[in-house]
């Protein structure tokens, strides 16, 4: 694995909250690599592109690839650090007209119902408790004819014995929260990762769309 990790992979020896993850982004000039996620290339091809909202960006990386490739994206994360990195990098790449910024808790924020075409959220990882609520406020964003993309790391001992063993999902399991009246399932299972290696040779992907 590269000295800088893709884009929102949750390192192992930091803590989950707030004021940890902006010392962690203060203390270091660059946390990711910048390279988007494979599983949001391989799962967006063929889309149209539109608006779209990455939840937990980083320091933006995902979002300026689908700026890039033409979707208006929002990224949203809960570190003013990393939105400040995430907006100098779009301004250098000459997207800062196709991309905006949002601080705030995925626990909290509500985006607005029905408002984008493409919900993607890598590693986020919350309990099992706070999962039904998370991902019921991330898919009600999604219009109708839309996609969410959701992708997590498979059980990993290490990672568990620091964050906890209940916020390892499979995708089948994050599937089973969605009612099937409104989403047609395309894609939950593990998929090997590109280049992955070590605890990271695989990911857990879900991809709906709602009908």
């Amino acid at each position: 694995m590269s000295d800088q990790q893709h884009e929102h992979e949750q390192p192992t020896n930091t803590g989950l909250d707030q004021a940890a993850w902006e010392d962690r982004y203060r203390d270091a000039p660059a946390l990711w690599s910048g390279r988007v996620n494979p599983p949001l290339v391989a799962e967006t091809a063929g889309l149209t592109p539109g608006r779209a909202l990455d939840v937990g960006c980083g320091e933006g990386g995902d979002v300026l690839w689908l700026a890039g490739q033409g979707w208006h994206a929002t990224g949203l994360d809960w570190s003013a650090v990393a939105l400040a990195r995430a907006a100098e990098h779009a301004a250098a790449a000459g997207l800062t007209d196709r991309v905006a910024w949002v601080q705030g808790d995925v626990e909290s924020w509500q985006p607005p119902a029905a408002s984008v075409d493409l919900v993607t959220a890598h590693f986020l990882h919350p309990t099992a408790e706070q999962l039904p609520a998370v991902l019921a406020r991330l898919a009600a964003a999604v219009a109708p004819g839309g996609t969410l993309l959701w992708v997590g790391h498979p059980f990993d001992a290490e990672r568990a014995a620091v964050w906890g063993g209940d916020r390892f999902a499979r995708a089948a399991d994050v599937a089973a929260h969605l009612d099937p009246a409104d989403w047609e399932v395309l894609v939950a299972d593990r998929r090997p990762r590109p280049g992955g290696e070590g605890h990271h040779a695989a990911d857990e992907v879900l991809r709906a769309h709602r009908r």
